[in-house]
Formats: C-alpha cells, structure tokens, sequence
C-alpha cells in the first residue's frame, strides 16, 4: 500500500465539541490569537497596497492562507461547541462575536483596498491595449464619414509580464 492509498484508507477525524470550560477557555483564547494573527497580515498588506508595494504584499500570500486555514478551523470548532458554549459561558461567547465584528469590518477595509487596486490596475491596462490597438490600426474613415472601428481581426494582444 502506498502513501497516497493509506491517507486514503486513514478516516479523517471529526473535531469534537468542547467538553469543559478549560477546553472553552482555550478555545476562546486561540480564536482570539488566530484572528489577531491574521488582522495583522491583512492590515499590513493593505498598507503595502494602498503605497503601492504589490510585490511585497504578494508575499504576504503563505502566512496570510495559513494563518486563514487555521481560522477556519477554529471557526468550524466554535460552530460545533456553540451550543456547550451558550450554555456554560454566554459572556465568552459574547465577547468572542464582538471581536468578530471588529475582524469582519478590518476584512472588509482589507478587501475594499484589493478590490481598489485591482479595478485601478485593470483600468490601467486597458487604457494601455487601447492605445496600442489605435497604433495597429489603419485610420481610415468609412463611406459615411465616420471613423473606422477594428474588427477582431486586426485586433493583437498585448503580453504582460509578471516577472517584472
């Protein structure tokens, strides 16, 4: 039996609900850890986007998708535990959804700031296939006087290189 057959035969484990309030404890104190963890990746890629360091914040890719894979963990295992959790410790619970809140509204400045840069930088490009595609392009008017269009035929991309 190979590697890859023996993770398949291997049954994957469920996480369980917690059991104790020391289990909730620390439940509540590596959420609060991990979602710092990440608030402080995504506020510093912001603030290298917004100054318009991309390949700076580009690196930031591996610690920000692992610190994320871990907070979806913890995330599954609150959802599990909510129940024990509303029961034992409804103020944990309470002070974990608003520092939730204040998580979800710095994502939400992080993901304006992308989405910010990337339409930007979109707009920059087309601006550039524009001006290229008016160089290919024969000026010529048409029998009604108008300026000629290109047709797909005359159209040539343009090559962007990532490396630079």
């Amino acid at each position: 039996m190979n590697n890859a057959q023996r993770q398949q035969a291997a049954p994957i484990a469920a996480p369980r609900s917690v059991a104790t309030l020391m289990e909730a404890r620390q439940l509540a104190d590596e959420l609060m850890k991990v979602m710092n963890e990440l608030l402080a990746v995504i506020e510093q890629e912001t603030t290298l986007v917004r100054n318009g360091h991309i390949r700076e914040a580009i690196k930031l890719e591996a610690p920000k998708a692992d610190i994320s894979r871990r907070y979806i963990a913890m995330i599954s295992l609150l959802k599990i535990s909510q129940t024990y959790l509303a029961q034992t410790t409804p103020d944990l619970l309470s002070a974990l959804r608003k520092h939730h809140d204040v998580f979800r509204a710095m994502l939400q400045v992080n993901l304006t700031v992308l989405a910010t840069a990337h339409a930007v930088s979109e707009g920059i490009v087309r601006g550039v296939n524009a001006e290229v595609q008016k160089r290919n392009f024969p000026q010529t008017y048409t029998a009604a006087g108008r300026q000629a269009q290109p047709g797909r035929v005359n159209m040539t991309p343009i090559v962007v290189s990532r490396s630079l």
